[in-house]
């Protein structure tokens, strides 16, 4: 049953004149961009008729595109935020410089979440996830974003899951991603390339300057545009990986996913809406092999 926020901020989505701007600047990072979508989801059955524009790096835009709930993609300049003329900017960066991209942006109603650090740019300042929903428990980012919605006047209900789109994706082979952004938060290369060794076809994916030397002879893609990765987990029968964005990627597409987490907490990052299993970083190659079998995934 949906249901009104009882803090919502009345009005706010409603009063927006029928298709009005909306601006919502996320600029970076690979996980928080997937996890948005859920929250444009919302935002956009709510108020179908509104234009919605998303504020992002290059290389972070494929996470975007070919979302039939974005209207545009925007350079994360101030040049394209102004000339779109949004009525409603939604700031869900929160750095300082997202901050003063969202004062300066021409909106009338400019918002952003209570916690953030510069709360000048914002007339209207959303509260934490657990007042607008109702509930006491540790909240998933994906829920944190949407909580937004609910504030600014959606109607409360079932968080739907993040999506991506690819063009064309093929059957293919499980994909790996063993790297992390720290130490802490990766499992150990030999780890992973013990695990390909038990894996009928699988493919390890990176970045440009991630090192893939300990998987030297097998197959490796590395540094390929967010579009091939996005075709390459749209296809696979199963993700494996560090606690990073992939991950994030692979619960989007909805395949089954097995991430390996080291010190970032995993309720607030575990995979959204998808068949998972979440193993410590700490855990042998036995462990992941018996979290392929429960996923009864044929890998």
């Amino acid at each position: 049953m949906r249901r009104k926020s009882k803090n919502s901020v009345p009005g706010v989505l409603e009063s927006l004149p029928h298709r009005s701007r909306v601006a919502v600047v996320r600029l970076r990072s690979l996980g928080d961009c997937v996890l948005t979508t859920p929250a444009l989801d919302i935002l956009k059955r709510h108020r179908p008729d509104l234009q919605i524009a998303v504020v992002v790096e290059d290389r972070f835009r494929a996470a975007f595109e070919l979302n039939s709930d974005i209207d545009a993609i925007l350079a994360p300049g101030l040049a394209a935020l102004r000339k779109w003329r949004p009525r409603l900017c939604l700031n869900f960066h929160g750095g300082t410089r997202s901050a003063w991209m969202t004062a300066l942006s021409g909106a009338r109603h400019r918002a952003g979440f209570a916690h953030y650090r510069t709360q000048f740019p914002y007339n209207i300042r959303i509260p934490r996830a657990q007042e607008i929903l109702g509930i006491e428990r540790k909240v998933h980012t994906a829920e944190h974003l949407a909580s937004a919605m609910f504030y600014l006047g959606a109607p409360i209900g079932e968080i739907p899951r993040a999506k991506l789109f690819a063009g064309r994706p093929a059957a293919g082979p499980v994909v790996i991603h063993p790297f992390a952004s720290t130490p802490a938060k990766t499992w150990p290369a030999a780890n992973f390339r013990g695990l390909a060794e038990h894996l009928n076809d699988c493919i390890f994916i990176g970045g440009p300057d991630d090192d893939f030397t300990p998987f030297h002879g097998l197959r490796i893609e590395r540094g390929a545009p967010l579009d091939k990765i996005k075709s390459l987990l749209a296809g696979a029968p199963l993700f494996i990986g560090n606690d990073s964005g992939p991950a994030h990627m692979a619960a989007a597409f909805g395949i089954p996913t097995i991430v390996l987490f080291g010190d970032s907490d995993r309720e607030v990052w575990a995979p959204w809406r998808t068949a998972s299993e979440i193993l410590d970083v700490r855990s042998e190659v036995p462990q992941v092999l018996d979290a392929v079998a429960r996923l009864r995934v044929h890998a």
